[in-house]
């Protein structure tokens, strides 16, 4: 199998130099130009951060993407899903919020904000996976499938749950619906927490399968009628459903991959990964730490599981940060994989190799520099 491309720059930028006009420079050289944007939608996906947390990108590095989709003619929007937890970013409303509090807005990146899921989470899209060996319908966020051109614009960082975050988990997990979240996080369903729960009777009437009925003054959920469709989690006022996250993180990295090949499935797609800030934990948390190795630099493809792989090589090169989180779990001296180091519970890998298994990529890449 021939190596997939990855175009790699670095963020030193000199006198007269920036790093957004060598973001420009790397999709150029990446062969960004050849997709035919010609009036179409282009769906830019991000991550417009918890609001109090500072490692996301910043909107300017959106501007540059959006910009370029435009010089094709194309019709660019950034777009995020809704959370299956609660935060800031569990319906439309306060997604949008959220991403304007952190410098989103079409002002500051030169197009529109469409929260692929909708309004509750729950507009979403029905996509067989022919090939899948956990999912065989993936759930996926309409305003996201309704583009013809998908982009990824990804933090490279660690994550608690997949080892680190870049194209795969921004793409599979990230565009899934509510639903689909709950698919990827969960074998079994929703449940109430008494404690939380104040019968408020809301969670009932959102209930499309009569799946929740009222015990005295406290809501319950009947597993064997519920479709674990996660409209509930959003509707309840108290944050008094919950769910299991029983799935092991080799199932759910193994997931993300099948959703991964679900979005990107029969149309043009680009990949970006932006490597600084970081940090030990995904951007989806109201706060971040520290981060564990020092910033390395952007990469692109067409290839996201390619561009995943270059990027998790570029960053195992790089030394510790002296007291990082990472600096206190590793052995500096004999370290060969930072986010297996810092999350051992999981391993990036498993994502990779099933996405690869998939026909979504390659892991063999051919690394080429761009100034």
């Amino acid at each position: 199998m021939e190596k997939s491309k990855v175009y790699f720059t670095s963020m030193r930028a000199l006198p007269g130099d920036s790093l957004l006009k060598k973001l420009s420079r790397l999709m150029e050289a990446a062969g960004f130009g050849s997709i035919d944007m010609n009036s179409k939608f282009a769906a830019i996906k991000l991550h417009f951060g918890e609001p109090g947390n500072m490692a996301f990108l910043r909107p300017n590095f959106a501007k540059v993407v959006a910009d370029e989709v435009k010089k094709l003619n194309g019709r660019p929007f950034l777009t995020d899903c809704s959370t299956l937890y609660v935060g800031r970013r569990k319906d439309a409303l306060e997604h949008m919020d959220a991403a304007f509090e952190n410098g989103f807005s079409p002002f500051s990146t030169g197009c529109q904000i469409v929260i692929g899921d909708g309004l509750k989470g729950t507009d979403e899209c029905l996509i067989p996976v022919t090939n899948g060996e956990f999912v065989k319908e993936a759930k996926i966020g309409q305003a996201v499938m309704d583009a013809d051109i998908f982009i990824s614009l990804n933090h490279f960082k660690g994550h608690e749950a997949t080892g680190f975050g870049g194209a795969l988990k921004n793409i599979g997990m990230g565009c899934g619906s509510r639903a689909g979240k709950m698919e990827m996080h969960n074998a079994g369903k929703p449940h109430v927490n008494d404690n939380t729960c104040i019968g408020c009777g809301i969670c009932l009437k959102a209930c499309a399968f009569d799946a929740i009925k009222m015990e005295g003054k406290k809501a319950v959920i009947l597993e064997d009628i519920c479709v674990g469709c996660g409209r509930c989690l959003a509707m309840c006022p108290a944050d008094a459903i919950g769910t299991n996250w029983d799935e092991s993180n080799s199932v759910l990295n193994k997931k993300i991959a099948e959703y991964a090949w679900a979005v990107l499935n029969g149309r043009p797609h680009f990949h970006i990964n932006v490597v600084m800030d970081i940090s030990p934990l995904c951007d989806c948390l109201s706060g971040n730490d520290m981060a564990i190795i020092p910033d390395v630099g952007m990469f692109a493809s067409f290839d996201p599981v390619a561009v995943d792989v270059a990027s998790a090589d570029m960053c195992n090169k790089m030394p510790v940060m002296p007291g990082s989180a990472l600096a206190e779990v590793s052995d500096c001296e004999h370290n060969h994989d930072h986010f297996d180091t810092m999350h051992p519970e999981t391993s990036w890998t498993d994502c990779v190799d099933h996405a690869e298994k998939l026909g979504v990529g390659n892991k063999a890449y051919e690394l080429i520099e761009v100034k």
